[in-house]
């Protein structure tokens, strides 16, 4: 009993005693934490890993041909670029590439054109049977294209960062957005190449600008086509233009394709160009052959005189 006084009076006894208490108390929660949340973030951690593995699988499949085994990009015999290397590119870009079906590129040219996804990744399948076997099959096959696509975005962004896929809020809803703001920006920063009610043009070197008035052009899309610069348009990062800036742009796009045209056939929506060429074309070229008719008709009492 006096040496446990003796050790109490000891200057460092009572932090002895509140490391002990704090030791005890460890063990005790520890023995009662469930077990839930760490068997969670492993199945979690399993999953991600899978997912990536399933990328890097689809990328060697689909793109290592061009793009090189690890995205380094490949370069022929002169030393002229083949395909550009996916490091830094960001999960926006490859999404916009495969997503429109640019890529994999089939026959390589001056500029990718829009076509339909290939079967790994493609998200548009209709499922809108009415056989409920056809409509599973079809719902499957569509989730297991979207899950294919988020695992190869996730692989490129795990190799070198990058702009990731904008979400809803980041896009905003088009219908509820600055419209009359988004044209005059759209006019001032892309009507040169796209036209100014998105029609398209041609540019230089056999590239040309593609169309946005179609409905399979998504406000997604559009966003990350500002967001990432696909081949010959230029990025326009939040410092050109601001999140809010994006989606007033996609708002007029969105809202000026859903307005109807008045006088019926749109004519491409180019303006007076269109409209002059059908005007001389075919009013006036109408109204030159109905005087040519009348004056080619003579009057039967010219004739007998």
């Amino acid at each position: 009993m006096k040496r446990f006084t003796a050790w109490r009076r000891r200057p460092w006894a009572g932090y002895a005693v509140v490391l002990a208490a704090l030791a005890a108390i460890a063990g005790v929660l520890t023995g009662f934490s469930p077990q839930t949340d760490r068997a969670e973030a492993t199945n979690q951690t399993t999953q991600a890993a899978a997912d990536l593995k399933n990328g890097q699988q689809l990328f060697n499949k689909n793109c290592a041909s061009c793009h090189g085994l690890n995205a380094e990009g490949t370069k022929d015999a002169k030393g002229n670029p083949l395909a550009p290397s996916l490091l830094g590119v960001g999960a926006a870009s490859v999404d916009f590439q495969v997503a429109t079906g640019r890529m994999p590129a089939m026959n390589p040219g001056a500029q990718m054109p829009r076509k339909k996804p290939i079967p790994d990744f493609d998200t548009t399948i209709k499922t809108d049977y009415h056989d409920e076997k056809q409509r599973a099959a079809a719902e499957k096959q569509k989730a297991q294209a979207e899950k294919n696509l988020e695992d190869l975005r996730a692989y490129i962004q795990s190799l070198g960062g990058g702009p990731p896929v904008p979400t809803k809020e980041q896009v905003g809803d088009p219908h509820k957005g600055d419209a009359a703001l988004g044209g005059k920006l759209f006019r001032t920063n892309c009507a040169q190449c796209h036209n100014f009610t998105g029609q398209g043009g041609a540019l230089t070197g056999g590239k040309y600008a593609p169309p946005l008035s179609g409905d399979d052009v998504t406000p997604t899309q559009i966003y990350e086509a500002m967001l990432t610069g696909p081949q010959a348009m230029p990025v326009f990062n939040d410092t050109t233009l601001t999140e809010k800036d994006k989606q007033a742009i996609i708002a007029y796009i969105v809202q000026s394709r859903e307005e109807p045209n008045p006088g019926g056939n749109g004519l491409g929506r180019i303006g007076p160009v269109s409209e002059g060429l059908a005007g001389w074309l075919i009013g006036i070229g109408m109204l030159v052959l109905a005087a040519m008719w009348i004056t080619a008709k003579k009057p039967k009492k010219l004739k007998k005189s």
